[in-house]
C-alpha cells in the first residue's frame, strides 16, 4: 500500500467528484458564536489523516503527546483512513468528517460549504508558502503541513558504479544514463511501478518544471495539441515511452510491487524512480533496514533545462482545514499551526517546509547543489479555476490517473499497438476537440 501519493493528484479537482459533493454538506454548521478559531483551546479533537504509516509507527503518537503538553485542554483523536480520497468523497455527505482534515477532491467554491474559513489569503502570503490550492475568492480554508519537489529519485551508489559523473539535463543524456546502467551493473534502469498506476501519474508533478513555466496548468488547458515536442506534456510522456522502448525498464511491469520497490532501490537493484521528494525518506529508510546505506538515496530535477538552467517544480501536499461543524474549531486550529510550524514533520519526511522562513531539508540539497532552481505553480486566473479538470474529463484523458499512461507504456513495451507518433496524435485530437469546445 502506498503511504504518500502523488502530490500532483492531490490539486487535481475533477468534474465527477464535484458533482458528486455539490450541495451535500450534511447540515447546517456550528452556530454558536463562540466557537471559532480565535477562541478558546479547548476540547476534544478528531485528525482524520491518510498517513496510516505514521500511525502504524507511532509517529503520531508523538505528536500527539508533544501538542497535548502545550496545550493541556486538548484531547486528539487520530483516526487513520487507509483509502483516503475515495472515503472522503462519502463523509464528506455528511457532518461526520472529523475536526481536522486533509482537504479531499472540492471544486473551489465548495470550500465554504464544507469548511471553516481560517482569514484572508492576503495574511497568510508572507508566511505560509502553497497558498492558492485551498484558497478561494480571498479566503484561505486550508495549509499546507509541508510540500514536495518534483523530479527523480535515484541511487547514486549505482548512477556511481556505471559512471554516470553527471546527472542527466535532458531526455538524450538521460537515456544514456539508463543505458549505462543496463551495461554496467545488474540494476534495473528505471522502474515504472507500472502495476501500481498511481506511480506512473507521479511524472505529471513535473509540468511547468521543463518549460519554465509557472501557468501550466492554463497553458495546458487552452492548448489543442500539447503533446508535441517542446512542451512540458511531450516531455514528460516521451521520457517515458522512449525509457521503456529501449528496454531500460522493468522486464514485467504487470508483476511490479510498490513496496518491494523501496527495497529494490535502496539497496541498489533499481537506478531510478520518478517520483516526488515525498518518496526520499521512505526509500532511504528501506535502505537502512536493509543493510544498505540511506546516503545512496538521491533526488535530482526532471532531465530536462531551459538555456542551461533546470527546475523543480514544488506544490504542497494535502491541506490541513477545519471541518465547519467542529465543536472545537480553536483547538483544530492550534493543531494546524503546531503540526505546520512546529513539529519536524517537513524535516524528518524531507518535505519542502510550508513555512517561508524555514530552511529546506538535507534530502534536498542535491537540488541545491546543482544550481536547481524551485518553481511554485500559480493559480489559475478567475473564472478558469475548473478548466483543466473539464477538459480532462471531456477528453477522458485521464492526467491524475494512470490509465492512458498504462496504454504508452504498452505501446512502447509493444503490447498493443501503435507508436509514439500516432498515440500522441490520437492525444492531441481528443484534447484538441475538447479544448476548441470548453476553452473558448
Amino acid at each position: 500500500m502506498a503511504s504518500r501519493k502523488a502530490m500532483a493528484g492531490l490539486v487535481a479537482l475533477t468534474a465527477t467528484t464535484a458533482l458528486a459533493l455539490a450541495g451535500c454538506s450534511g447540515g447546517s454548521a456550528d452556530s454558536d458564536a463562540s466557537n471559532t478559531i480565535d477562541g478558546e483551546i479547548k476540547g476534544d479533537i478528531k485528525v482524520l489523516t491518510w498517513r496510516t504509516d505514521l500511525v502504524q509507527d507511532g509517529t503520531y503518537d508523538r505528536y500527539v503527546e508533544e501538542f497535548e503538553k502545550k496545550y493541556p485542554e486538548v484531547n486528539v483523536t487520530i483516526e487513520a483512513v487507509t483509502d483516503y480520497a475515495t472515503e472522503m468523497q462519502t463523509r464528506m455527505s455528511t457532518t461526520n468528517y472529523g475536526d481536522v482534515l486533509g482537504i479531499p477532491t472540492l471544486q473551489p467554491d465548495q470550500y465554504e460549504q464544507f469548511l471553516e474559513p481560517l482569514g484572508k489569503t492576503a495574511d497568510f502570503e508572507d508566511t505560509y508558502r502553497f497558498l492558492p490550492a485551498a484558497s478561494y475568492d480571498g479566503t484561505q480554508y486550508g495549509i499546507a503541513w509541508g510540500g514536495n519537489a518534483n523530479g527523480v529519485v535515484y541511487n547514486k551508489k549505482v548512477f556511481e558504479e556505471a559512471g554516470i559523473t553527471d546527472l542527466p539535463t535532458s531526455e538524450d543524456e538521460w537515456l544514456d544514463a539508463l543505458q549505462k546502467i543496463k551495461d554496467k551493473t545488474d540494476a534495473v534502469p528505471l522502474y515504472t511501478n507500472y502495476k501500481a498506476g498511481w506511480t506512473l501519474t507521479q511524472s505529471f508533478g513535473n509540468l511547468g518544471g521543463i518549460t519554465n513555466d509557472p501557468d501550466a496548468p492554463i497553458t495546458l488547458a487552452e492548448d489543442t495539441a500539447p503533446w508535441t515536442e517542446g512542451t512540458d506534456m511531450y516531455a514528460i510522456d516521451s521520457l517515458l515511452y522512449e525509457s521503456v522502448a529501449a528496454g531500460l525498464t522493468e522486464e514485467d511491469p504487470l508483476t511490479t510491487d510498490w513496496e518491494q520497490s523501496k527495497v529494490l532501490i535502496g539497496t541498489g537493484k533499481i537506478g531510478a524512480m520518478t517520483l516526488g521528494s515525498w518518496a526520499v525518506s521512505q526509500m532511504k529508510a528501506a535502505a537502512e533496514d536493509n543493510g544498505a546505506s540511506a546516503a545512496d538515496i538521491g533526488f535530482m530535477a526532471f532531465p530536462a533545462n531551459v538555456d542551461g538552467q533546470q527546475y523543480a517544480v514544488i506544490g504542497g501536499d494535502y491541506n490541513l482545514g477545519i471541518s465547519k461543524h467542529s465543536k472545537a474549531k480553536a483547538a483544530a486550529w492550534a493543531f494546524i499551526q503546531w503540526i505546520v510550524g512546529e513539529s519536524d514533520y517537513t524535516s524528518v519526511q524531507g518535505m519542502v517546509p510550508t513555512l517561508t522562513d524555514q530552511p529546506l531539508p538535507d534530502s534536498l540539497a542535491d537540488l541545491e547543489a546543482n544550481g536547481v532552481d524551485l518553481l511554485e505553480i500559480n493559480p489559475a486566473p478567475a473564472g478558469k479555476e475548473g478548466l483543466l479538470n473539464e477538459v480532462a474529463n471531456d477528453s477522458q484523458i485521464d492526467l491524475y490517473g494512470p490509465i492512458y499512461r498504462q496504454k504508452l507504456v504498452d505501446i512502447a513495451r509493444g503490447a498493443a499497438d501503435g507508436d509514439k507518433e500516432s498515440y500522441f496524435a490520437e492525444l492531441n485530437e481528443r484534447w484538441g476537440a475538447s479544448v476548441e469546445k470548453l476553452a473558448n
